[in-house]
């Protein structure tokens, strides 16, 4: 075979490279996707053919693509739908926002509502009528668990009462039986999606494709999306590689909710063979509670409302059985576990599975365990994926309602990313977004310098935080042997970065510029000059 049919398509030089340990090497080799070889500058001008793209680094740090390994760029755009009310920080502020907010189909919809904007007091659909003059209003909180409605909106849903629902979900009531607006949980937040504005497919093509982008400038080339996002959405990825590439590779776990029966864990396993060329659907997504500001997290002791003691699946039992149906046929699950209890049972219920090899199985979120579990993830080959942008949503002096809410006992022991890694986990590290910024930036320095109530606790080293995005997501995914190492055979997934994320101090890595994003061999992102 000729040299050209074996040069590489690009090549890329100059580079300080990270494997992601750090290299001697400064060449990266690819072709038809994947890492062909590694080596320094003299090797690559013999790899180099006539149509070999040539791209110097001048320096840059070159690491393996970064993945987002808990992340909802599908669901996330209607999730994100409407004014952004994220800056909000009290009532008065958020009356101000409603009042100026843009009106869609006569509705009013927001998103990244802070818990803390209510300072203790219930949510309530009053608080806000005088600011809407009467509008349908529906405004999802930050925690993408929970949401108000205006009374406009609860008569447009047809919610006028309280609802039983096979999951734990509540559509909150006051003691005359009228609801308050606050939907509580995806049942009761779902009722409202029928009367809710829409977008047309072609719109929802083109501002995933946008955002994607922006997620690539920011160094990712993956990212673990923990929900389906709709019965369309094979269709809708299918159509974005009908007119080019994706620019950020996506793995997708459908939801299995409470009451899932055999019939419909089988078509979970069967959804498992849909792909394209840059998305698959891999594992399934379970929840075993909700939220700590919500009432919803699942608790060994009631919180200190007196909430918190009941699973999301009214029989956990049934969980296990559920995981146990998919393991035997191969499948990994994610669980959304935020607290101590429901972290528990996922463990017990992994635990139960056997030490035969199997598929892998992961923990999303783990807000507050105690020592006792933090053995158990490495023991039971178990991951733990982590946010650490989430820390942000509380205080270092625990005036926040998630402090407030689990006391300072199990405040103390928010978000141990540090301590699992110390004790021998996998830590898979993400966003989690529209909850929290897609930066990849912002991940790996939140890692390292946690906020709020996290404040007090070591941070993971740049390497290990770094190793959360690469490495460790790739282990999360069972894709160890495919992706997170610059190394021959590994995909072309490859992210450069001005200095060196591992190196520098967290504020910097924050805003470090991204000099290019690869992707499948192709780029997907390259900074102006």
């Amino acid at each position: 075979m000729s040299a050209e049919h074996t040069a590489p398509d690009l090549l890329l030089v100059g580079a300080r490279l990270r494997t992601p340990a750090l290299s001697r090497h400064t060449a990266v080799a690819v072709r038809d996707g994947l890492i062909t070889a590694v080596g320094d500058d003299t090797d690559a001008r013999a790899w180099r053919g006539p149509r070999t793209e040539v791209v110097d680094l001048g320096g840059a740090t070159l690491t393996p693509g970064l993945t987002d390994a808990h992340s909802h760029p599908v669901w996330g755009l209607e999730m994100a739908e409407g004014t952004d009310l994220s800056a909000v920080t009290d009532l008065d502020g958020l009356r101000a926002a409603l009042r100026a907010a843009e009106r869609r189909e006569g509705w009013i919809v927001g998103f990244g509502l802070d818990h803390n904007v209510f300072a203790g007091r219930p949510i309530h659909h009053e608080l806000i009528e005088e600011a809407i003059a009467g509008a349908p209003a529906f405004l999802r909180l930050y925690d993408g668990h929970s949401a108000l409605a205006s009374a406009a909106a609860l008569r447009a849903a047809g919610i006028d009462g309280p609802r039983a629902f096979d999951q734990r979900s509540e559509i909150v009531c006051d003691p005359a039986g009228r609801p308050t607006g606050h939907l509580n949980e995806h049942a009761a937040m779902e009722l409202m999606d029928p009367v809710l504005p829409a977008r047309p497919f072609a719109e929802r093509r083109d501002r995933l494709v946008e955002l994607l982008g922006a997620m690539a400038a920011t160094g990712l080339t993956g990212a673990h999306v923990m929900d389906l996002g709709g019965p369309d959405v094979p269709g809708l990825l299918a159509a974005v590689e009908e007119a080019g590439e994706l620019p950020v590779r996506l793995r997708l776990a459908p939801w299995c909710m409470p009451g899932a029966t055999a019939e419909e864990l089988d078509e979970l396993v069967r959804l498992q063979d849909r792909a394209g060329r840059r998305w698959r659907i891999g594992g399934v997504k379970f929840f075993m509670d909700g939220t700590v500001e919500g009432g919803t997290a699942w608790l060994e002791h009631a919180d200190c409302h007196g909430q918190g003691t009941d699973a999301f699946w009214p029989d956990p039992a049934a969980y296990a059985a559920a995981v146990r149906h998919l393991h035997r046929a191969g499948v990994g699950t994610a669980t959304h576990a935020i607290g101590d209890a429901a972290v528990r049972h996922v463990l017990d219920t992994v635990e139960s599975l056997g030490s035969a090899p199997g598929p892998r199985h992961r923990v999303e979120h783990i807000e507050t365990v105690p020592d006792s579990q933090l053995p158990r993830f490495a023991a039971l080959g178990v991951v733990a994926s982590m946010q650490p942008p989430h820390t942000a949503y509380t205080r270092a002096d625990h005036t926040d309602e998630w402090s407030k809410r689990l006391g300072e006992e199990r405040a103390d022991r928010a978000w141990r990313c540090r301590d699992l890694r110390d004790a021998g986990a996998h830590l898979a590290l993400g966003s989690d977004w529209p909850i929290a910024h897609y930066d990849a930036r912002q991940v790996l320095a939140t890692a390292q310098a946690p906020r709020g109530a996290a404040a007090a606790r070591p941070g993971l080293t740049g390497l290990m935080a770094l190793e959360g995005m690469t490495t460790h997501a790739a282990f999360a995914a069972g894709e160890e042997h495919l992706t997170g190492r610059v190394a021959p055979g590994h995909r072309a997934d490859l992210t450069a970065f001005a200095l060196d994320p591992t190196e520098a101090p967290a504020d910097e890595t924050a805003e470090a510029p991204v000099r290019l994003t690869v992707t499948g061999g192709r780029i997907s992102f390259r900074a102006e000059a």
